[in-house]
């Protein structure tokens, strides 16, 4: 099974490297909104959040909105897999990098040449990747959890490094993404929008409780890195704008400021960036899980984070 998966993956990605861009985003949305037909599940879920998020809506908009979300993520999915196989020159005019002299001046002020961002689902959030080919001097990394699939993933993971992004296996490889950081040069992004599991804080994602990743700003404070946020916005149809955000301050009066308080801002801009394009985000995930019984609030904060909390 997984050599037939691997097999249907990598002639997919042959066939969609030889159509344009906007054609194959055309294709994936096309496919998404058949997966919003047919995806009964994932469809619930996707109505229940909006709903949730956006009480001050009809039922008419939001399955509007639910049902643009499948055609985006289908377009995104599709796009991702093209942008992967094109140069930097392929790739300039389809997406454009905004409040990126921000990193570099902060990086240049703290003393510290790397820096941490948050990312997060929005938009063709692969191109977050990207970014080290549009900017100097600093070098893109990330985590990611390895597919069971070894072929299948390894794959995968070939069309990502040609970027030139370092790429770190969330459970096995915490102790090198450490060593690299201390190395400095790195712009570090880590995705921090969905539900954390037992090792994130229970905090308000639009008004409502739910584990949040305290990744960024763990690392950020522990490698004194200036934070940002950073959001890929659908500007059209095989067009992408990826803007920054911040600083998030990290420290107030000369002192650190609580995890916790780092992460309601770090929502706050992901808050902001849903509402300005509700189809942009990752609704069909199930981010507002109730917490384990018996669960404590604060989980224990380690020397050495773990990559799990990502």
């Amino acid at each position: 099974m997984d050599i037939l998966l691997y097999i249907f993956t990598s002639v997919l990605f042959q066939l969609i490297r030889v159509l344009p861009l906007r054609i194959v985003a055309r294709i994936g949305r096309m496919f998404g909104f058949i997966a919003y037909l047919v995806d009964k599940r994932h469809r619930r879920v996707a109505i229940k959040n909006l709903s949730m998020c956006f009480p001050e809506k009809s039922q008419s908009e939001i399955k509007d909105i639910a049902k643009e979300n499948f055609r985006r993520i289908g377009e995104n999915f599709l796009s991702a897999a093209r942008t992967m196989t094109m140069t930097k020159e392929e790739l300039a005019p389809h997406v454009e990098f905004t409040g990126t002299e921000k990193l570099l001046q902060a990086a240049r002020e703290s003393g510290n040449s790397s820096i941490v961002v948050a990312i997060g689902h929005f938009g063709n959030f692969e191109l977050y990747a990207r970014f080290g080919e549009f900017s100097e001097g600093l070098k893109c990394a990330t985590t990611y959890r390895a597919l069971n699939q070894k072929r299948l993933n390894d794959f995968i993971q070939s069309l990502r490094e040609r970027s030139g992004c370092l790429y770190f296996e969330r459970r096995k490889d915490a102790m090198k993404l450490q060593q690299t950081m201390r190395q400095g040069g790195i712009v570090l992004g880590l995705l921090a929008d969905q539900h954390a599991g037992d090792k994130g804080l229970r905090l308000p994602f639009f008004g409502k409780d739910c584990s949040v990743s305290i990744a960024p700003a763990v690392y950020a404070l522990r490698y004194k890195c200036p934070l940002f946020v950073a959001i890929c916005y659908r500007v059209e149809i095989g067009k992408w704008k990826i803007e920054i955000y911040g600083p998030v301050l990290l420290f107030e009066n000369g002192k650190k400021r609580e995890i916790a308080e780092i992460c309601v801002d770090i929502n706050r801009i992901y808050e902001q960036a849903i509402r300005r394009d509700p189809a942009n985000w990752f609704w069909v995930h199930n981010r507002w899980k109730p917490p384990p019984k018996n669960r404590q609030n604060q989980p224990q904060i380690h020397d050495s984070p773990s990559l799990n909390h990502g």
